[in-house]
């Protein structure tokens, strides 16, 4: 095995570690008509199942990596939640304190 691919898996094991998987989940959509009993109706009924993709609500922004600001695609709940680190931005002009 050639070290280029060696060091490849190893930096996108950690940029997996940082901001986990960015792939899209799998799931259904169910197509139905009918009314809900509990409004009146006769039951909701299915007339379709069609296969979708749940994607990730990805973001394009700065981040913080080993001390360098590089750019990634980031889920906005990991933003949110904090877990990606900024870089501080300063205002034109000054000294950093």
């Amino acid at each position: 095995m050639s070290t280029l691919k060696k060091n490849k898996r190893l930096k996108l094991a950690k940029k997996f570690k940082a901001y986990g998987e960015n792939k899209p989940k799998l799931g259904n959509s169910l197509s139905q008509r009918g009314k809900a009993k509990y409004l009146g109706g006769n039951g909701r009924k299915t007339t379709g199942i069609t296969r979708r993709k749940f994607r990730l609500n990805l973001q394009e922004i700065r981040v913080m990596e080993d001390g360098k600001v590089v750019r990634r695609r980031v889920p906005v709940s990991l933003i949110r939640s904090g877990m990606v680190e900024r870089p501080v931005v300063r205002k034109p002009f000054t000294i950093g304190e």
